[in-house]
């Protein structure tokens, strides 16, 4: 009953001088606001970010045990060669059942891409993959985003030769069918091959003299087998796929799994240099990974294998989150600094105002903490009042920014984002932010309210 009439007389209090509160409160919605729909815009980074790496590589990838280390240079030796195996084992086991939704195996390989028929060659980086298994990657969606992200090109519905290139080895190669809108002008042949030997030029006016007539779309795919022997493929190119980095735009090729295993296996039993779990969703990563090692000591322990998540095979994905989690932080403690001296100041103009009032309830009995308590639960109510106007500011502002149509390209994804403002159902970042701020209103509400307390009666009723 005392507490209630203590907050009667401190929300009578703030109305008292209505100019100075409004004031207040509005210093304080306005930093709420700001920490919301920044806080907001974080965490819908981190959702799609982690939507488009998913979508990419899965959230665990298994590998053999040294193919980051050395296998990238020699990707038969350290290739996964009994991979339906390992497959079938993580498909039946009781726990990893119920969490992966994909699991597809790929193929990266390093080796020649070549345009013969005009005599251009480039250093490609070739990925086989399944064509199901990247359809089913993509259709992930765990935050509802819908298509407001562009999904990859994947090889689904094409021919077994197809093939997907970056737009910008398109470009060297001279596929100029693919690169309409960037400068592609194709020599002859004789002009393109000038310093290629003799038998690999006769071998370019051959292939140049085989192609029909308007179609520009066949390459070649030249890379080392496992014994070391030349091996090549022909394949055609459907499209293509634009990439993140200059480097791999410039060198990447996708084709399908049984190409990429002819090329790099011949007749060779075929592996794969990486398996790829997608689960129902990222808060089961942990638990997967941990009965993935399980399975690594028991049953695949012949294989040596291990796992990586999607952000250590992505390592820009923290880095963004680092830089933005920095840039939140110190916009909330700017914030908190002038939310401590807008409220500090107004509760020590009131003081310095009510001295005399203070003087006449410390005469009638009141005590020095309730003198305080008084002050304290003034600035209580502008901390509690000010944020709670600022979480529903921030929901209707959110609300129109998310339909507004902007986005923004961050790095190492292909296709500009949607801005969306994630404030609904951020349950635990909306509490903490009004936690805080309600903490620091009422920190800075201590000092005025100790001095208002230890106010000489006799001193307080002489102020004039």
């Amino acid at each position: 009953m005392q507490m209630l009439k203590t907050l009667q007389h401190a929300q009578r209090n703030l109305l008292r001088n209505r100019r100075r509160t409004l004031s207040t409160l509005c210093a304080i919605v306005v930093g709420a606001v700001g920490i919301l729909l920044f806080g907001g815009y974080n965490r819908s980074i981190e959702y799609s970010l982690q939507t488009t790496f998913i979508r990419d590589s899965g959230h665990l990838q298994i590998q053999h045990r040294d193919y980051l280390l050395q296998g990238t240079g020699n990707p038969a030796q350290y290739s996964i060669r009994d991979y339906q195996k390992v497959m079938d084992v993580i498909a039946s086991d009781p726990v990893l059942k119920p969490m992966v939704v994909v699991s597809t195996p790929v193929l990266l390989l390093t080796g020649i891409a070549g345009h013969y028929a005009v005599g251009t060659s480039r250093p490609a980086l070739i990925y086989g993959s399944e064509e199901q298994g990247q359809k089913q990657l993509n259709q992930w969606d765990e935050y509802q985003l819908g298509n407001t992200l562009q999904r990859r090109k994947s090889l689904d519905g094409t021919l077994p030769d197809a093939a997907l290139t970056g737009r910008g080895l398109a470009r060297l190669l001279q596929l100029c069918d693919f690169v309409k809108n960037q400068p592609c002008g194709a020599p002859t042949p004789q002009e393109g091959a000038a310093g290629l030997p003799d038998d690999i030029l006769q071998l370019s006016q051959r292939v140049h003299a085989q192609q029909p007539q308007g179609k520009d779309d066949t390459i070649e795919l030249l890379a080392a087998t496992s014994d070391g022997a030349p091996n090549i493929v022909r394949v055609q190119v459907a499209g293509v796929q634009p990439q993140p980095a200059r480097e791999l735009d410039d060198s990447m090729v996708a084709i399908h799994l049984r190409q990429a295993q002819q090329l790099l296996f011949g007749r060779e039993t075929p592996g794969v240099t990486a398996i790829i779990l997608q689960l129902h969703s990222t808060t089961q990563l942990d638990a997967a990974r941990a009965r993935l090692q399980q399975l690594f000591a028991s049953e695949l322990a012949e294989y040596a294998l291990t796992v990586y998540d999607f952000s250590e095979l992505q390592p820009l994905y923290q880095q963004i989150l680092a830089m933005f989690g920095k840039i939140f932080n110190f916009l909330l403690a700017l914030i908190l600094c002038i939310a401590l001296f807008t409220v500090g100041n107004t509760m020590s103009m009131a003081v310095l105002e009510r001295t005399v009032e203070i003087g006449t309830l410390r005469a009638v009995g009141l005590k020095r903490r309730d003198i305080q308590r008084l002050f304290l639960y003034e600035g209580a109510l502008l901390g509690a009042i000010g944020p709670l106007l600022g979480v529903s500011v921030s929901l209707v502002l959110a609300w129109v920014i998310n339909r507004s149509g902007l986005s923004w390209q961050p790095p190492g994804v292909i296709e500009p984002i949607p801005i969306r403002i994630s404030v609904w159902g951020e349950w635990a970042m909306t509490g903490s932010v009004v936690g805080v701020l309600l903490l620091a209103t009422a920190l800075s509400s201590w000092w005025p309210a100790r001095r208002a307390a230890n106010v000489y009666i006799v001193q307080a009723l002489r102020h004039i």
